[in-house]
């Protein structure tokens, strides 16, 4: 069975599970940061499927889903409509949330990055 990028649907019905799991404060966060869902570009990993999902925007970072790993992750951006780095976490969508908060309360960040796979020496 060939790999298919999530669709939009999909991706709402997992962003609407996400809400009725989250706490007070991650929804106050999530309503503030929240962005209609558009496809960005991010190269190499993004290429496949026309690009990832960001649903939400603070600063200079985006939330996007990756459809490969299925799971959220968090990402800068530099330029709109580019994910800068390619993470392959599988978040569930509060967990990067919470992320957010920490950064904004703690200044730190509580998410455990793995990348991309990396070719062997």
């Amino acid at each position: 069975m060939a790999w298919e990028p999530i669709s939009e649907e999909e991706l709402r019905s997992d962003i609407e599970d996400a809400l009725d799991r989250m706490s007070l404060e991650q929804r106050k966060i999530w309503d503030v940061i929240k962005i209609e869902p558009k496809k960005w570009h991010q190269e190499p990993w993004g290429n496949e499927g026309g690009g990832f999902w960001v649903v939400a925007l603070i600063g200079d970072r985006v939330i996007w889903y990756n459809d490969i790993e299925d799971g959220f992750n968090q990402s800068t951006y530099t330029e709109y409509g580019r994910i800068n780095e390619y993470w392959c976490c599988q978040d569930e969508l509060e967990w990067a949330v919470d992320n957010i908060i920490n950064l904004l309360r703690d200044g730190y960040e509580s998410q455990i990055r793995l990348g991309a796979p990396q070719p062997i020496a």
